[in-house]
C-alpha cells in the first residue's frame, strides 16, 4: 500500500537534478547576540561555550561525512541529523541554563537553524486530528510531504543563493504537493487541512 502511495506521489514531484558538488560548508550559530542577553556569569559562559562548539563540530562533521559519500548529497537525510542534533544540544544545554534561560536559548535555536522544508511532525499531528484522516488519507498526506521536501531539497543546486528562485520552486512543489494530497482526501478533509496549513509558506534564508 505504502509503496503504491509515493508511486502516487512521486508521480506529480519527481524530478532530476545536477549535484552541487561546491557548496561550502555553513558556518553555524553565532551565538554572541545570545550570550549578551542572557549575561552568563564566568562558569555557565564556559559550559555555554563547550556545549555549542561540540555540536557545531557535529554539525561540520555531518555534513563532510554527506558530501564524502560520493553522488548527490542526501539533504533530507542531513536536515533529520540536524534535528537531532539540535536535540541533543537542548538536553545538554537544559542542565545549564535556568528555565528562562533555556527558554531563550530554544527560541534562538528555532529561529536560527536551518529548517527542514516540510510540515513537521506538530503539523502533522494537528492535520491528522483536526482533519479527521484516515489512515489512507493520513498515508497519503506523508509521503506527499516526503516528497515535496525531496523535491525541493534535488533542486538546490538551481536555487542556492537566490531566495527569490527558491520561493518559485518551493511555490512549484507546495502545489504538486497539495495536489496530491487533494487527489486522496475526501472533499471536507481537504478542506480542513487547507485551512489548517495556509500559514505554511517559504521562509527566506538569511
Amino acid at each position: 500500500m505504502k509503496s503504491l502511495i509515493r508511486l502516487f506521489v512521486l508521480s506529480f514531484l519527481a524530478v532530476s537534478l545536477a549535484s552541487c558538488s561546491g557548496d561550502k560548508k555553513g558556518r553555524g550559530i553565532d551565538f554572541s547576540e545570545l550570550k549578551k542577553e542572557l549575561k552568563l556569569d564566568a562558569t555557565k559562559e564556559k559550559q555555554f561555550d563547550e556545549i555549542t562548539a561540540k555540536y557545531k563540530k557535529l554539525q561540520e562533521q555531518n555534513f563532510e561525512a554527506a558530501k564524502a559519500q560520493g553522488g548527490k548529497m542526501d539533504r533530507v537525510a542531513l536536515g533529520i541529523k540536524g534535528e537531532e542534533l539540535r536535540e541533543k544540544q537542548a538536553v545538554e544545554m537544559a542542565k545549564v541554563l535556568s528555565a528562562e534561560e533555556l527558554e531563550k536559548f530554544n527560541k534562538f535555536v528555532d529561529e536560527n537553524s536551518r529548517k527542514r522544508p516540510r510540515y513537521d511532525n506538530k503539523l502533522l499531528e494537528k492535520i491528522k486530528s483536526e482533519a479527521q484522516l484516515s489512515n489512507e488519507e493520513f498515508a497519503v498526506v506523508n509521503a506527499a510531504n516526503d516528497a515535496f521536501e525531496k523535491a525541493f531539497n534535488d533542486a538546490h543546486d538551481i536555487y542556492h543563493g537566490n531566495n527569490d528562485v527558491a520561493k518559485e520552486y518551493w511555490n512549484k512543489y507546495d502545489a504538486q504537493r497539495k495536489a496530491a494530497i487533494k487527489n486522496a482526501l475526501a472533499p471536507e478533509h481537504f478542506t480542513k487541512f487547507e485551512e489548517i496549513v495556509k500559514g505554511e509558506q517559504f521562509k527566506a534564508r538569511k
